[in-house]
């Protein structure tokens, strides 16, 4: 099942399921359940997946063409949104100019504030503050219940399934700290989706096929066997040490090609469109434009 989240011009978010036909229309989940929740967050946290999958098949459901929708990221505002650097041995490579790449035996984590999620065909914005943006094609898992000290194998029983993150990077911002979160943080910079499909249709996600593309032009190609931790690894390492709720939103790391480790750099600018597809997940796609100025709120 493939869940979506997508914004109406009346009522806000609603929930969706992209119908299974080969028509590509959405069911909407909101429209035939006006009570239900909206948040997937919560509809995992209250174990009502089967729900949303038994009001897909009611024929009477409201249908609507994806290609209409303005796409949400999957979780729009996750509870956490926590991602993983330095998983791919060639990105660790490529590396070593942009951040420290010592601490190769352990899990590195960052956290990317979750103001900064935006759906398919949303755009990122190059900030006022910094020229120096560049894009991460990434595998993603939601976590679909609250879990603590989680064993690697049994990591997968706590996964709702996989969606397709460009964890974007303001690299100047990014290494000015250690913690990374700043450049990894700021609005627009954590493209996610199109959707959320559950974990039943994604038997194994360490072997899929990885790619990224800036304006057509291949720049990331690999498989998600190439992780140096894998995601039930990751499972059970944050687990130790904190409570991972449903709705939360881990991103998997990347493989080489950055923008940054190019030779001359290649860094995203206003008009560039940035393509990732993961094999077997969905592809996830945004164009860039310059920060506009309606972002002041003050």
């Amino acid at each position: 099942m493939r869940i979506v989240s997508f914004r109406t011009p009346t009522d806000g978010i609603h929930l969706g399921v992209v119908a299974e036909d080969g028509s590509d229309d959405v069911i909407d989940v909101s429209a035939a359940l006006p009570d239900f929740p909206r948040d997937l967050a919560v509809v995992l946290a209250a174990g009502m997946l089967d729900r949303v999958a038994t009001t897909a098949q009611l024929p009477t459901a409201t249908r609507r063409p994806l290609a209409s929708l303005t796409l949400a990221g999957p979780v729009p505002r996750p509870p956490k949104f926590l991602a993983i650097g330095l998983n791919y041995a060639d990105h660790r490579e490529e590396s070593k100019t942009i951040v420290s790449t010592e601490q190769t035996q352990h899990q590195l984590w960052f956290n990317k504030q979750s103001t900064c999620v935006i759906g398919h065909r949303e755009a990122i914005q190059v900030p006022r503050a910094s020229s120096i943006v560049d894009y991460e094609g990434e595998l993603a898992f939601v976590i679909g219940r609250r879990c603590r000290h989680v064993p690697a194998e049994r990591a997968r029983e706590v996964i709702a399934g996989y969606t397709v993150v460009d964890d974007v990077s303001v690299r100047d911002w990014q290494r000015n700290t250690p913690t990374m979160t700043m450049g990894k943080s700021f609005d627009t910079h954590g493209p996610t989706g199109p959707w959320l499909i559950t974990a039943d249709e994604v038997p194994d996600p360490h072997g899929l096929h990885l790619r990224t593309w800036v304006n057509g032009e291949l720049r990331q190609d690999a498989s998600t066997s190439d992780m140096i931790f894998n995601c039930w690894q990751m499972v059970e390492h944050l687990s130790t040490a904190f409570t991972l709720e449903p709705g939360d939103l881990i991103s998997t790391g990347t493989p080489a090609g950055v923008g940054i480790a190019r030779k001359p750099p290649a860094l995203l600018k206003a008009g560039d469109v940035v393509r990732v597809e993961v094999e077997g997940v969905g592809v996830l796609e945004n164009p860039v434009i310059d920060e506009p100025a309606d972002t002041d709120l003050i």
